[in-house]
């Protein structure tokens, strides 16, 4: 294994530690579904989330707690074929790190308690961001440096080579 490759996984399993130590001090110390002041923009609310992304099919018969943990795995089996074919391209690295990170610790959540734990709700006056995890937040770091990457290479070529 390269250097690089195993620093991808270190960055992956940092995310992972960081991830499940948060969830773990939001389960030790929140009472689920009463919300702690934190800043006036800022709580710590604990709740569990079977479904995915915003709650979508949150209301499934439990199904998407399989579905949503095979899904994870094979984005993760993925990841990792990615990460050993791109080791040259290290903001793509370090994103899908981010994102390997983040999926392992919402697919240990669901194989461990059947749902994903989420804590921090973000909200503005009488609106809330659905309630999220260092885990989420992690993917969606990733998820922009991917996208920054992308449109760095797309508008740093020449406009002869489009």
């Amino acid at each position: 294994m390269s250097l690089i490759f195993l620093r991808c996984l270190a960055i992956a399993t940092v995310t992972l530690l960081l991830d499940q130590a948060s969830k773990w001090l939001a389960l030790s110390n929140l009472q689920m579904g009463i919300p702690e002041y934190v800043l006036p923009f800022l709580n710590w609310f604990l709740l569990f989330n079977p479904g995915a992304a915003f709650s979508f099919l949150a209301q499934g018969t439990g199904w998407q707690r399989w579905f949503f943990t095979a899904l994870g795995l094979a984005a993760c089996t993925y990841i990792v074929i990615l990460l050993r074919k791109h080791q040259e391209d290290r903001l793509l690295c370090v994103a899908l790190s981010l994102i390997l990170g983040g999926a392992l610790g919402n697919v240990l959540d669901r194989l461990m308690y059947g749902a994903v734990v989420d804590f921090i709700d973000m909200h503005y006056a009488n609106w809330h961001w659905p309630a999220f995890n260092v885990a989420d937040s992690a993917i969606c770091i990733g998820a922009v440096l991917i996208i920054f990457g992308e449109l760095h290479k797309s508008f740093g070529k020449s406009p002869q080579s489009h």
